[in-house]
């Protein structure tokens, strides 16, 4: 199996990759819509992308994109945790906290504040393209005093040594990736870190009715059904305009899913299914 994700190699996409599919073959790609137009033309079979982080929020790029350009259909998702580690040059690890510049991406360096406070609080800040960006950087320049702030497989894949581990400010910080394939179906993945299953739909509500938004939310709650999630997004057809994302805590069925979409194009709204599929949790 051929499996592209926003690369470069080492990246957190990377690392959710390799936990769940140790053995596929897999084909970085330097931005999100590269990654899903791959899947799309079918160079790769399936594509790995981040939807939204505990921390940052929603990544809208893979939302909108999802929507407005390439509808391919969610076939899985993958929840890992987020773990920032100080690294440096082997040459520098008995003097690491001379170090005046760290490098990282700008959302690695903010997650890591509290840390870099208390220890670095005269260091400059290097923002890069990627947490494993910075660690090939520090790699590719062990003349220069310098760490990243990146993963574990980074700091394997580019021979660097960690300082300090585990330097995030949250505990909890986690990212959401979602596996899209060209054509619906089931994803054959026989794996331990399968944690359940969820149904994304896309709602749109017919314009400017009164209590729209209320007759949709009540036509899950009734029928027991758990929302996990609801976000709304710009329909990008004039201001006003949006549309919602909604996770259903469970697979798609024959009775009550489907008699809740029937509810809602009964009441003039807009449903598309983006996907019914299993997620997978790292520990």
């Amino acid at each position: 199996m051929k499996i592209g994700y926003l690369g470069p190699k080492a990246t957190f996409t990377d690392l959710a990759v390799t936990t769940v599919f140790p053995n596929a073959e897999k084909v970085p790609y330097n931005t999100i819509p590269e990654c899903i137009d791959a899947v799309s033309s079918g160079e790769v079979e399936l594509g790995v992308v981040p939807l939204e982080n505990a921390i940052e929020g929603s990544v809208n790029l893979t939302i909108d994109y999802l929507v407005h350009e390439q509808t391919l259909p969610i076939v899985g998702e993958i929840v890992a945790p987020i773990q920032q580690h100080l690294m440096v040059h082997p040459n520098h690890a008995d003097d690491w906290t001379a170090i005046r510049y760290v490098y990282s991406h700008s959302h690695a360096i903010a997650q890591c504040h509290k840390f870099l406070h208390q220890h670095f609080k005269q260091a400059m800040y290097e923002y890069t393209t990627s947490t494993s960006a910075a660690a090939k950087f520090v790699s590719e320049n062990p003349q220069l005093k310098i760490a990243a702030i990146a993963n574990r497989l980074a700091a394997q894949t580019y021979g660097l040594t960690i300082v300090q581990e585990n330097i995030h400010d949250y505990d909890y910080n986690h990212t959401r990736f979602i596996i899209v394939q060209r054509e619906n179906g089931e994803l054959a993945i026989d794996s331990p870190l399968y944690a359940g299953d969820k149904t994304t739909l896309m709602i749109t509500l017919p314009k400017d009715q009164a209590g729209a938004l209320h007759q949709v939310l009540s036509a899950f709650a009734w029928r027991k059904l758990n929302l996990t999630k609801i976000e709304s997004r710009p329909a990008k057809t004039g201001l006003g305009n949006y549309f919602f994302i909604v996770d259903v805590d469970q697979k798609m069925d024959e009775v009550l899913i489907p008699g809740a979409i029937a509810e809602l194009e009964a009441l003039d709204c807009s449903v598309q299914v983006l996907g019914s599929y299993p997620y997978y949790v790292i520990k």
